[in-house]
């Protein structure tokens, strides 16, 4: 094992982690706010909205992510409308149409994560609020929104892990992430094992501070649900 070599690579990694967190933030940041609008028209009681959100969930979910990417990075461009339109100038780059497909991908896993969690808000608690004054948006800002994120969160908190390992995808439509400069710098060397163990070892250490930081804010929302400390 060629330990000045796997030093070497490793540094040259950690150079692409900014893109990958870049990728990784905006995409989950841009995918959970569309997928509370994908819920909104889900559980609105609009029929037409509705239909339209039960579609969007099962063409993201249903199709595979490297799919929906190809088509935003190689089939915008056939339209005429976008090449001519004010924001080409921005989906014409590889990272944002990168960004652009992982939100969408993540909006739609999400909306039903976050759909799951407001089902089990219990009835009994938005009657209680109820009793008391509250409807509207004060109900779903204080009683169903809380209530669902925590039910919610341990799911969500895997579909986080999995946007950041997706991320690597993005190095399929040139993007120079952790895995892009892997693959450039096997095409150099061709050491691949040693390339993709330091940048496994990388992901490895982004996940589990990820994890850690969705373990700390689900113990923050969950303090009344853990017991007292028993006093001798």
């Amino acid at each position: 094992m060629d330990f000045a070599f796997l030093s070497e690579t490793t540094m040259t990694l950690l150079a692409a982690v900014p893109t990958t967190l870049a990728l990784f933030s905006l995409s989950v940041a841009i995918g959970g706010l569309l997928a509370l609008l994908i819920v909104w028209m889900r559980v609105g009681g609009n029929p037409v909205l509705s239909a339209f959100a039960k579609g969007y969930i099962f063409v993201f979910r249903g199709s595979p992510l490297l799919i929906q990417m190809f088509l935003v990075f190689y089939g915008l461009a056939q339209f005429k409308v976008i090449r001519d339109g004010p924001l080409w100038p921005l989906l014409r780059e590889p990272f944002v149409c990168a960004v652009l497909s992982l939100a969408l991908c993540t909006a739609g896993y999400s909306a039903e994560i976050f759909r799951g969690g407001i089902r089990s808000v219990s009835p009994r608690e938005i009657e209680a609020a109820r009793s008391i004054g509250m409807s509207g948006f004060l109900l779903v800002r204080r009683i169903i929104a809380p209530i669902a994120f925590r039910y919610a969160l341990p799911s969500y908190s895997t579909e986080v892990v999995l946007m950041m390992k997706s991320t690597s995808l993005a190095s399929l439509v040139t993007v120079w992430e952790v895995t892009g400069v892997a693959q450039r710098l096997i095409s150099h060397s061709y050491r691949t094992m040693e390339v993709f163990l330091c940048a496994a070892i990388i992901y490895l250490i982004l996940n589990f501070i990820v994890l850690q930081a969705m373990a700390l804010l689900e113990r923050s929302l969950s303090k009344h649900l853990r017991a007292p400390p028993v006093k001798p």
